[in-house]
């Protein structure tokens, strides 16, 4: 049985859609293409939060800049805060 998608005002379960499957392209980039994903090293290295975080900036930044307005850096920023979040999670886990 299909779970009943609440409505929503603005559209969010379309951008939500949108970025699962971009987030589900990334898997399938040359990024991961190794054993491991460059992601999983940084997470290992504990440098996962200020990684996360400097993407963030640095797509936020570039949004406007770099080849305009371009909706890829808005879908950068999301997908890396999801990553943050991840990461935050379990760093207040660990406590």
């Amino acid at each position: 049985m299909k779970k009943d998608i609440p409505l929503y005002k603005f559209d969010e379960q379309t951008y939500l859609s949108e970025m699962e499957e971009y987030i589900i392209s990334t898997y399938q980039s040359h990024y991961s293409k190794g054993k491991h994903q460059a992601s999983e090293i940084i997470i290992d290295s504990g440098y996962s939060e200020g990684f996360y975080m400097g993407n963030i900036l640095k797509y936020w930044k570039r949004y406007g800049n770099k080849e305009g307005k371009n909706r890829q850096d808005l879908l950068k920023i999301i997908h890396y805060t999801l990553l943050m979040l991840h990461t935050h999670d379990n760093i207040t886990k660990r406590g």
